[in-house]
């Protein structure tokens, strides 16, 4: 009882700095459970959209996938024989069965040829009005689709783009553009995740999306009383037997549901990930808080040693005021943690991707977790001052002399962290060395493992090095009270370097990532320069396919000299050395692409690979089945027959654009795959006329008008996309490392308040000889600065090691090029000292505020 009143004592005593230890305990445990309540949330609301809109037994073609994605290389959805549905319904238990036609491959555009897709990246869905749907969507304005003309479309979508009925629409698909006006608005009954729908009558949806009537894509079977799906789907599979896909509601929820959580596995893991960062840098300011509370504490902790405490007792009364600030922390962080999850939703509700707090899901395991991880790590972290705490002897305490200095400690400590540092630096050498990606990664992880620890252990050190190079080139322009900030900063080396170490972590994962991806973008540049001959790439963002009618659009265009098609077929090929490799694509195109993509050959000329009965492999591929050139490839494709391919070529595996690709003419294709089977272009490639490169640009966008879903870029376009994609990706990563950056912010202002305090006495006494406020200020202010630059060159200079080296891997995988961006790193550089400024704006305020005879006085 003693020791618990104790503690809460020195925590209620230490309230103000135990906030700011408070504070990142709270961001950290706050982005765990954030993280999970937000993803719980999401699954929750897609399990109710799944269960909600699937029937009690669905049939769908036996190459459907199982989560309904309609999307093929034909452009259209696989579609079964409106028969199956007269079948279905005479099996036993069927009380009625619905045939529905939807594809998930089309483009839909209003009167001004503006897209009426989500804005989140989700589906827009074309189908046919049914009873499935009935269920789930309530027609809120006007009527259901009743002819060719009519459309009715979701409440979301017209709200989102100012749709009413009356007004025209266009639906783009493989077979052409079908063109109706609005009958009727339906709003969901459950919540709309993020997709945009347009129903058609059912005639119309087979005409429009598949090109013929007599086909539908799934059939809806409804179970009589008393039978169960599994009941209704083995009857169902009795009827139709084996050549079709049938599937329980709970299947087609399940298989949903899968999808769903490869991406928010991602999200979910990434988020977490972070908030190990945070936690991990948070570990530095509690341990440096609680080092400085037990130093200013010696006195009091002698004279609970002279009445009798025993070291246990002390241990155990900083043990209990790191207990009582995790939980505290922690039970601030889980609601925080709620919080922030509901303004992810928001975020997501601006989106267009619309969750509702209705479904919010916090799960037990989500506020245990935060509870346990939050304290766990706080006491853990407050452990080595508690033990140092339990060492004091009492005549020491008394004294004031505080624990016993450990020359011994140090030195193992030094040596140990240059050990740590040196294997880190050889795995690192090891890694940018290796002749394989999957070794190297390995190398690589351990290398950075290495490294951090080594930095971290050797961070005294290191301290004492910098700070002294850092003075002399920073602070000694201030005179004194330069020289006065400097003996600060090296007055503890310990400390300092655990402050340092804290943004340290931050930012060295900054350059080490700002380096990859500048990389990254500058290796792609190089790439698009050496390989890519032509002048501009047509494609559809989403992956989907080009339609026969963009097709013709772009090779009517004025201005251009050449224009090269590109499909991708599936194939199951037999080798020389008797083996069957199933799976692989075949890369169809026109001859001309050998010059519009100009890939190196290990053997042969591409060109030859596009003669008639003619293919290309990779240079690996070659290798592990014996082919050469000359060698007979059999290949069956998966939409038509078998052909006997010789190979012509065979390419090096160095190339990146289409690395592993297998060539091959689309009229060598034709032969074997029929024409209502043969995929749409993946891709277009075009070439002006000399001299005509602008004015066929603008051509091309202007014929691609009706089209809007393609994408006409010449290489500028595509260089800058790229850029612009990573560059997005970085800004999110480097807003969640942000959160690491803040609660290291939190340990600079935390050490520096507790430091100011700790020399209460001597800046009284500077104060009494004459030091102004102004110049007291001044002293914290780059007393902070040093610490966070200090950190900076740290963390820059560990994380251009770690991204130089990601990039000797990434070169394994023809990505050369090593850049540096220097104006980022420079920027980061700049923007450490303003951390450290404004770190220090609190504890310079409240130093300067002192009275000189209460300092004085201070024991």
């Amino acid at each position: 009882m003693t020791v618990l009143k104790t503690s809460m004592r020195n925590f209620v005593a230490h309230k103000g700095r135990m906030a700011l230890s408070a504070v990142a305990v709270l961001l950290s445990v706050a982005f765990v459970c954030g993280t999970l309540v937000f993803t719980d949330t999401m699954n929750t609301t897609f399990d109710k959209l799944f269960q909600a809109t699937s029937s009690d037994v669905q049939v769908s073609p036996a190459s459907a996938s199982d989560t309904g994605q309609t999307t093929t290389r034909t452009g259209k959805p696989p579609v079964l024989p409106a028969s199956v549905v007269g079948k279905v319904r005479g099996a036993q238990g069927v009380k009625s069965a619905e045939g529905t036609v939807f594809s998930t491959s089309v483009t839909v555009v209003d009167a001004d040829k503006d897209k009426l897709s989500p804005g989140n990246g989700g589906p827009t869905i074309v189908g046919s009005w049914n009873g499935n749907d009935a269920r789930t969507m309530e027609i809120t304005s006007g009527t259901a689709p009743k002819g060719p003309d009519q459309v009715m479309i979701d409440a979301d979508t017209a709200d989102r783009h100012g749709l009413e009925r009356g007004d025209e629409i266009g639906i783009i698909t493989a077979v052409g553009t079908h063109h109706a006006r609005v009958s009727g608005i339906a709003a969901f009954k459950v919540t709309n995740p993020g997709a945009a729908i347009f129903y058609l009558d059912t005639r119309t949806a087979q005409q429009t999306l598949v090109g013929r009537t007599g086909v539908y894509t799934t059939v809806n079977v409804t179970a009589a009383g008393g039978v169960s799906d599994e009941r209704l789907k083995k009857n169902v599979v009795a009827v139709l037997g084996q050549d079709y896909k049938v599937q329980t509601a709970k299947e087609v929820a399940d298989a949903n549901q899968k999808e769903l959580q490869s991406f928010l596995n991602v999200m979910k893991y990434a988020m977490l990930g972070f908030a190990g960062i945070a936690f991990l840098v948070g570990i530095f300011l509690i341990i440096n808080t609680f080092s400085m509370l037990v130093a200013q504490r010696t006195r009091e902790i002698g004279l609970l040693r002279a009445i009798g405490s025993s070291r246990k007792q002390v241990n155990r009364s900083v043990l209990v005021e790191a207990l009582l600030l995790g939980v505290v922390g922690s039970v601030l962080g889980v609601g925080a943690g709620v919080g922030l999850a509901i303004g992810l939703m928001k975020l997501m509700g601006q989106m267009d991707m619309k969750l509702s707090t209705d479904d919010l899901t916090v799960a037990w395991t989500t506020p245990a977790l935060g509870l346990l991880l939050g304290v766990a790590v706080t006491v853990l972290a407050a452990y080595l001052p508690a033990r140092r705490a339990g060492k004091v002897s009492p005549m020491a305490a008394l004294r004031d002399a505080g624990a016993p200095a450990d020359a011994r400690s140090g030195a193992v400590r030094a040596v140990l962290g240059l050990l740590l540092t040196a294997a880190g630096g050889w795995s690192l050498y090891t890694a940018a060395t290796a002749e394989q990606a999957k070794t190297g990664s390995g190398w690589l992880g351990l290398g950075v493992l290495l490294t951090l620890i080594g930095f971290v252990v050797v961070g005294p050190l290191l301290a004492g090095a910098l700070v002294r190079v850092l003075g002399a080139v920073l602070l000694r322009v201030f005179g004194p009270v330069g020289r006065m900030a400097e003996r600060n900063a090296l007055r503890n080396p310990r400390r300092t370097g655990a402050t340092g170490a804290a943004l340290m972590i931050g930012l060295a994962l900054v350059a080490c990532l700002s380096v990859v991806g500048s990389s990254m973008v500058a290796s792609a540049t190089d790439q698009l320069d050496k390989t890519v001959g032509a002048d501009f790439i047509i494609q559809e963002d989403n992956g989907e396919v080009i339609t026969k009618q963009a097709v013709r659009a772009v090779k009517d265009t004025p201005g251009l000299a050449r224009v090269t098609e590109y499909k991708l077929l599936d194939a199951t090929l037999t080798t020389p050395d008797g083996r069957t490799v199933p799976k692989e694509t075949i890369n169809a195109a026109d001859p001309a692409y050998a010059r519009d993509v100009r890939t190196k050959t290990v053997a042969g000329d591409l060109a030859d690979a596009y003669r008639p009965d003619s293919m290309s492999v990779f240079e690996g591929f070659a290798k592990e089945h014996g082919i050469k050139l000359g060698s007979t490839v059999t290949v069956r494709f998966e939409d038509g027959g078998t052909a006997k391919l010789t190979v012509r070529a065979i390419t090096s595996d160095e190339a990146v654009i289409d690395k592993g690709a297998m060539y091959a003419s689309i009229t060598t294709v034709a032969k074997y795959v029929p024409a209502d089977r043969m995929p749409l272009d993946d891709l277009l490639f075009a070439t002006a006329e000399d001299g005509q490169e602008k004015p066929a640009y603008q051509a091309l966008k202007s014929a691609l008008h009706e089209f809007p879903q393609y994408t006409v870029r010449d290489q500028t376009d595509y260089k800058q996309e790229l850029k612009d994609q990573i560059g997005q990706l970085l800004n999110m990563i480097y807003g969640l490392l942000a959160l690491a950056i803040i609660v290291a912010v939190l340990g600079v202002v935390n050490t520096l308040a507790l430091s100011v305090v700790e020399r209460t006495r001597e800046i009284g006494l500077m104060r009494a000889i004459g030091l102004s406020r102004r110049q007291l200020r001044r002293m914290i202010r780059l007393e902070s600065v040093v610490i966070a630059v200090f950190g900076a060159l740290l963390g820059l200079g560990l994380g251009m090691g770690w991204g130089a080296t990601a990039q000797q891997l990434l070169a394994l995988e023809g990505l050369n090029v090593l850049d540096i961006p220097w104006p980022t790193i420079t920027g980061v550089f700049i923007g450490s000292a303003f951390v450290g400024l404004f770190a220090a704006l609190v504890p310079a305020f409240r130093a300067a505020r002192m009275n000189v005879l209460n300092a004085i006085a201070t024991d």
